[in-house]
């Protein structure tokens, strides 16, 4: 195929447009987002359309792909679900004045709407006030509703009554199919007369104009893969929901109920199964169950087609290998989950390193009888606290399959060097949402940490009683506080060293307080040294407190204190790990 052909601009006439429609050319793929129909909306779509305004282009994919797609828009049939087609017309963008021109023409049936007639009627003896007027097409555009005096009780509909009677307000349809018959009525009506420059008469012909010549822009796809597709609808449709790969897979896998069979709904498979507890982790976008299902199929079903977890390969997703895996896979990621959760002390997504985890841990447990805990918490933080990048993109995940499978088969595997950096974790930012920001946050929530006030309370919980139960971050030195007392610091109060877990009703009473004041109160309790260590801190905090001063560079030493008591956890995680740190700082530094 020429290159020029793959997207190619086009244009039809409006009619011939929605004619086909009703013939059944197009089909509009179930993840299409709902119509919002508004009358007003559908006024304005025809103003353009008189006007002979250009409208947004029409986009429509021809593949020989096979979607699940809507029957009917509107109340009209528009696609056959027995078409043997080898070739399919999607509407990818455009469903909306689709169905506002196809149901103010041939009527229908609007949801949520009941007993309402969409089909729009033309006022002709409107005039046009002047070019800037934007409001005189209310006037012109009429629904039955508009025009319909309930035999006189609807006194503000009388006089459009009227005009519809004696032929003036014409329904839109009738212009289409049966113009002779109309203008006649026109050409009869007293005050035209027969009078060919009567504007009556020469608003009927401009409308029979507009809807023979009005042509509707069109940008054609064809030849193009589903990825190419996903990228080209979410440039042109800007406003809207970009077009994700999971829709088209959703679409594609869609089997019908019929003669006994429960049919098939991917989208309703992941949302049956995000109701199985109320994991946080079970609310993972779609995006990243589908590429689970995807490497577990990749991984277990012979010449599957699915060599990649990209746009690409999941498209090649069949709905047998989904339902034969599906068993398995959700005791895999449940197990998963489980993991994160239970054994790691992690209860949201947001704080897992790499969401490539999901997938190699979800193959790890796929029909894995006697997982090993331990190898598993040294897997997870020897891959998330590494100094380099060790799972962030698709290629990686190969290796630390190869990796996971050798100790999931019994065969003999071992990590590698440990290597990890401590200024790049002094460095680290609180407002940073990166892999190793990531990673503290888990390891202060893997170690339990306790609040400062209420010290048998777990910060990390699984349920909140109370909106004030709810763990915050704190800034153990606030940073209005440092702001106001410098000293002679010269790492930042951002710092994740500088970061701890606390309740939302505990953050809230320290607010900007000076550290001495605030921790002189709460080792009132004779337990805060233990919660201290629950937080990855040792208890130099408290001694401050208690000299009643501290060091004018108290932060400094704070930070390089966590960073040390988090490298002796991760050496007691890591055990019989060839562990190396090193410190990048530049010579001079303070």
């Amino acid at each position: 195929m020429n290159f020029t052909d793959r997207i190619k601009p086009t244009d039809k006439g409006i009619t011939t447009y929605l004619d086909e429609l009703t013939n059944l050319t197009y089909q509009i793929p179930t993840f299409q987002r709902d119509v919002v129909w508004e009358k007003e909306n559908v006024k304005k779509l025809w103003d353009s359309i008189y006007k002979f305004y250009p409208l947004g282009s029409i986009l429509v994919w021809k593949t020989d792909i096979k979607l699940q797609n809507h029957r009917r828009i509107g109340g009209h049939k528009i696609a056959d679900n027995h078409s043997s087609s080898n070739e399919f017309q999607y509407l990818l963008d455009g469903q909306q004045r689709t169905t506002s021109l196809l149901t103010s023409l041939y009527g229908g049936s609007i949801e949520g709407r009941d007993n309402f007639d969409p089909a729009l009627y033309v006022d002709l003896s409107i005039e046009n006030a002047d070019e800037t007027d934007d409001e005189i097409y209310k006037k012109r555009f009429l629904y039955w509703d508009e025009i319909d005096d309930k035999d006189g009780v609807f006194k503000r509909n009388t006089g459009r009554k009227k005009k519809f009677d004696s032929g003036l307000i014409i329904k839109l349809i009738d212009i289409k199919e049966d113009f002779d018959s109309v203008q006649e009525k026109v050409v009869n009506h007293p005050e035209v007369n027969h009078q060919y420059n009567h504007p009556y008469w020469i608003e009927l012909r401009r409308i029979k104009q507009v809807l023979d010549n009005y042509r509707l822009s069109f940008i054609e796809l064809k030849g193009i893969k589903v990825a190419e597709v996903c990228q080209i609808f979410e440039r042109i449709n800007q406003a809207g929901k970009p077009l994700d790969i999971f829709d088209i897979v959703v679409a594609k896998t869609f089997r019908p109920q019929q003669n006994g069979d429960d049919g098939f709904y991917l989208r309703d498979l992941i949302d049956d199964f995000r109701v199985t507890n109320n994991s946080k982790f079970l609310q993972i976008d779609y995006f990243d169950f589908l590429q689970i299902i995807a490497l577990i199929i990749r991984e277990n079903i012979e010449k599957s087609g699915i060599r990649n977890i990209t746009p690409t390969y999941l498209n090649y997703l069949t709905t047998e290998q989904i339902e034969e895996i599906w068993a398995d896979t959700k005791n895999a990621i449940l197990k998963t989950f489980d993991f994160f959760e239970n054994t790691l002390n992690i209860k949201g997504p947001q704080l897992i390193p790499y969401r490539y985890f999901y997938l190699t841990l979800a193959c790890y447990f796929f029909k894995n009888s006697s997982p090993d805990y331990d190898f598993l918490k040294k897997y997870f933080w020897f891959n998330s606290f590494h100094n380099s990048d060790l799972l962030s993109n698709t290629g990686d995940i190969n290796i630390h399959l190869a990796f996971l499978y050798k100790q999931k088969n019994g065969k003999d595997y071992s990590f590698d060097r440990f290597l990890i950096d401590k200024d790049v974790l002094r460095k680290s930012s609180y407002s940073s949402k990166g892999r190793l920001s990531r990673a503290i946050l888990s390891l202060y929530s893997n170690n339990n940490p306790k609040d400062w006030k209420y010290t048998d309370r777990s910060v990390i919980a699984d349920n909140f009683f109370f909106s004030t139960d709810k763990p915050n971050l704190h800034h153990v030195f606030p940073s209005n506080f440092i702001t106001q007392n410098p000293g002679n610091n010269s790492l930042s109060d951002n710092s994740l060293m500088n970061i701890s877990y606390l309740t939302q009703l505990t953050n809230l009473e320290i607010s900007d307080k000076n550290p001495l004041i605030y921790i002189r109160e709460y080792n009132q309790n004779p337990n805060f040294v233990n919660v201290l260590a629950s937080h990855l801190s040792s208890p130099m905090l408290v001694e401050w407190s208690n000299q009643e001063s501290m060091p004018a560079n108290a932060l400094d030493l704070f930070i390089e204190d966590r960073v040390s008591n988090i490298i002796e956890k991760l050496k007691i995680i890591l055990s019989d790990i060839n562990f190396d740190v090193i410190d990048t700082k530049a010579i001079g530094d303070n």
